[in-house]
């Protein structure tokens, strides 16, 4: 089951996708408690209906679930991100947006359109049973059944139509595709001039009184302002950290070895040649023995001179994919080959021939010519391995039996950490923080939700234990304020250094744009370019060291007439004055212009479709509580 899961892997995302999109669910017997503390709220709404804050938080678990599934390395941080949590709710809205257009548009899909999707779809090739019927075992295994899939598919299927014909409503010329990349690969030659802050900072000299002044500014306040921090103590439940307090007796580790001895068994692998004359199995019998005599013939000769193998596959085989390897198949395991096949590959020794061989494919040959693989290493040599196996499961298990005590005692005993940490042996740590994960934070310094609690009323007014909070898979992690500073301003004197500095940086920069303004009204009204420093050409694909913000303004300038001058204020204090001089083709031609169109035509469909979205959002009055909602949600989890 596991190895069909493996190579159908694709098909059981399109299952889980069909079977989840759907399927946000109501919240059960936590509805009321979920009521009164605020999961109810609404965090969008969509033709009059609301998605609560709860539906949002069950969401962005399942995207969250399937995620570390996915990709068990994901670093848990990025799934309990402002922008996951976004991307989770943008889903949902869509998801309800096309719900209510299907419902508006009465769009349907028939009987016949669902079986002919069904029948035709690669991706479903392996739920159709030979007779075109649905296996249902398959996905009984995922948790479904025959006329659960119906109806998730059909709802599926008329989400798609609301979109499907925007999608593919644009056509690419070569014409128009030709025009849209030549705009996009032009390339330009031009001069530019830099005029920096550096080179006027020294015609600056503020007084003292005036970078108090700046300083004191209201507009200036969050350059100086110091953020609020919290000095917490935290502890952490976690699998890592149960697995040195465990005991593994040796018993238990030779048990588990003689448990798991095929885990440890490299599987066995046979390399075999072989001679095929085909005979279909719906074939007349009168055909099928001609076949088998023929292939009894080449038996006889390979059987006089083993030796001659390969020559007689080469010249006689019907399998084009090894006769010209002169038969050979390379190593394959068990489960590999079709059954009458791989039992007879099984059965031989190396070097022997077999009989002839009956499959679906005809008739074969066989000649095995190595065995590898079949040994089992020994207990010492994997001693390590499972030692470190059985102390995970164990710790695991100690997890899953202690995450409860974890969560209820710091909740009960919430004025302190101790109790818990001398209740389950655990340490307590220390750490300053802010609102905001920092940057290279990591493990539960890392959790926005966490800190959200770190920040929130109970914890600073009321002194009490952030609740528990799973920051990854099998890890739980509570914090206790032990100190808080709000936002504040420093003193001046503190700061004046920086202030002086930052006050000088942009007095320069006036100096700059004043320079550059009046440098820029000079070239113009001379026209002449040759004063700036040597031409080089730029395009969107060679920008070279310009910055988006000037490139952008230098293929933005007016060409009609050259040379042609921009200036603007860079970004960085700078201001850039920049000659377009030339315009040049792109370099080359498209190499499939067939190709271009269908990418010219995809690009436009996919705006066109972002419009049309955003329309029916429009359409059915959707507004989104964001972020004020994020925030909130992030906090109740």
């Amino acid at each position: 089951m596991f190895d069909f899961v493996r190579k159908h892997n694709r098909l059981f995302q399109l299952i889980l996708l069909v079977l989840i999109l759907p399927s946000f669910v109501a919240l059960g017997v936590n509805g009321y408690s979920n009521f009164m503390d605020g999961s109810n709220a609404a965090v969008a709404q969509i033709d009059g209906q609301k998605i609560t804050r709860a539906e949002w938080d069950a969401a962005h678990r399942q995207q969250s679930e399937r995620l570390r599934q996915q990709q068990p390395t994901l670093d848990p941080k990025l799934l309990d991100s402002a922008e996951a949590r976004q991307q989770s709710l943008d889903a949902l809205v869509m998801e309800r947006v096309l719900q209510a257009a299907v419902r508006k548009q009465h769009w349907q899909v028939s009987d016949e359109q669902l079986r002919h999707v069904f029948l035709t779809d690669p991706q479903f090739a392996a739920l159709r049973q030979p007779d075109g019927s649905l296996n249902a075992a398959l996905l009984a295994s995922q948790g479904m059944n025959g006329p659960m899939f119906e109806r998730r598919l059909r709802d599926n299927m008329a989400q798609e139509q609301v979109l499907r014909g925007v999608m593919n409503s644009a056509i690419g010329s070569n014409n128009l595709s030709a025009q849209a990349f030549d705009a996009f690969f032009q390339r330009r030659e031009v001069r530019l001039l830099t005029l920096s802050p550096a080179e006027f900072a020294a015609q600056v000299k503020p007084a003292d009184a005036e970078i108090e002044a700046y300083f004191k500014d209201p507009a200036n306040a969050s350059k100086f302002q110091l953020p609020e921090v919290a000095q917490i103590d935290y502890v952490v439940l976690d699998v890592d950290g149960l697995k040195a307090s465990v005991s593994v007796a040796e018993k238990d580790l030779k048990d588990y070895y003689e448990q798991n001895r095929n885990r440890y068994t490299v599987a066995e692998e046979r390399r075999a040649s072989h001679i095929l004359i085909k005979a279909d199995k719906a074939a007349p019998e009168a055909e099928k023995a001609k076949a088998r005599a023929r292939a009894e013939e080449l038996l006889a000769q390979v059987q006089k001179a083993p030796a001659s193998f390969a020559d007689v596959a080469r010249k006689n085989s019907q399998d084009e994919g090894s006769a010209s390897r002169g038969g050979d198949l390379d190593f394959f395991p068990r489960g590999a080959m079709v059954k009458p096949f791989e039992q007879a590959a099984y059965a031989l020794k190396p070097g022997e021939i077999s009989k002839v061989v009956e499959s679906d494919f005809g008739f074969h040959i066989i000649q095995l010519t190595a065995v590898r693989g079949g040994d089992t290493k020994s207990f010492d040599s994997v001693r390590a391995e499972i030692e470190a196996e059985v102390r995970k499961q164990l710790a695991q298990k100690r997890y899953a039996e202690l995450a409860e005590t974890f969560s209820n005692t710091v909740y009960e005993q919430s004025d302190s950490l101790k109790p818990i940490a001398e209740k389950l042996g655990l340490s307590i740590r220390s750490a300053l923080v802010q609102r905001k994960p920092s940057a290279d934070a990591q493990g539960p310094l890392a959790s926005a939700k966490l800190l959200d609690l770190v920040f929130s009323k109970d914890s600073l007014q009321n002194k009490r234990n952030t609740e528990a909070v799973e920051f990854g898979p099998s890890q739980l992690v509570a914090a206790h304020v032990t100190d808080y500073k709000p936002a504040r301003m420093p003193a001046f004197d503190d700061v004046k250094a920086q202030v002086s500095q930052l006050l000088v940086a942009r007095q320069a920069a006036a100096l700059a744009v004043k320079a550059g303004t009046e440098k820029l009204a000079a070239l113009k009204a001379s026209g002449d370019p040759m004063s700036l420093p040597e031409a080089q050409t730029v395009s969107r694909m060679q920008p070279g060291k310009f910055s988006p913000k000037v490139l952008k303004a230098i293929l933005q300038a007016d060409t009609s007439k050259l040379p042609s001058f921009v200036g603007l204020e860079a970004g960085d204090g700078s201001y850039v004055i920049a000659a377009v001089t030339q315009v040049l083709p792109r370099e080359g031609q498209m190499a499939d212009p067939a190709r271009a169109a269908q990418q010219y035509a995809k690009a436009w469909s996919s705006a066109e479709t972002n419009v049309y979205y955003k329309a029916l959002k429009a359409q059915l009055k959707t507004t989104i509580k964001a972020p004020a909602a994020a925030a909130s949600a992030v906090a109740s989890n």
